[in-house]
């Protein structure tokens, strides 16, 4: 029997791609899936997460602790503070998808631009990286840039072409100005292909967020 690890999901195009990510770097596990795309529009609506927010994601993830997993992966940056207090109710580890991500930018350079295409993200994702510099002891300097209007075209016209070339254009210009291009959310994994011009490494967090499973239950 395999063992089972929740993700707790804001975003419905996240769980394929998630899927596959298990399917290749945790075969070993189940993937359990808990959805709630109220989450990001609550965290849109308010720019960053609420008491609401919090809670739900206390609820969830005591609901996967008593179903059994063994971990719980947070997918939505927007939402991935209130995974540390849902933390202080649960014993089983309650990973964040980008924090791996967070640490290397931090090993790559100093000058990190966080590109995100949702408002309620920008701002701890930036924290994020920030913490994961404090951490290793080294000074840096990191700037959201927000990809405006991205994540409209995306999510209520369906223009994935446009949603790709408005994150493009903000790529372009912030790898002019930063040594190190962070993609804030999964939502941009698909873009890498178009971004082999970019002369400085650019990150997502798909890979190395689904990576970190094994070491956190012991694979």
């Amino acid at each position: 029997m395999k063992d089972k690890v929740a993700v707790i999901h804001t975003f419905l195009y996240s769980v394929e791609d998630l899927k596959k990510q298990f399917a290749q770097k945790v075969p070993e596990v189940e993937m359990v899936n808990i959805v709630d795309d109220s989450l990001l529009t609550e965290a849109l609506e308010n720019k960053g997460i609420t008491a609401n927010i919090i809670r739900k994601i206390c609820a969830y993830a005591v609901e996967a602790e008593q179903m059994g997993c063994k971990c719980i992966l947070n997918q939505c940056s927007s939402v991935g503070e209130a995974s540390e207090a849902a933390q202080k109710l649960i014993k089983i580890p309650y990973l964040k998808i980008d924090q791996p991500m967070a640490r290397e930018a931090v090993r790559l350079g100093k000058n990190i631009a966080v590109i995100a295409t949702a408002i309620s993200t920008v701002g701890p994702s930036t924290r994020l990286v920030e913490s994961e510099g404090k951490k290793a002891g080294k000074e840096v300097h990191v700037s959201g840039c927000f990809a405006e209007g991205a994540y409209d075209v995306l999510l209520k016209e369906n223009n994935r072409e446009k949603h790709n070339q408005i994150v493009v254009a903000t790529i372009e210009k912030a790898a002019q100005t930063h040594d190190v291009i962070v993609l804030a959310q999964g939502s941009m994994y698909h873009l890498m292909p178009l971004l082999g011009h970019i002369k400085v490494p650019v990150l997502t967090s798909l890979e190395s967020g689904v990576e970190q499973i094994r070491g956190a239950i012991g694979l």
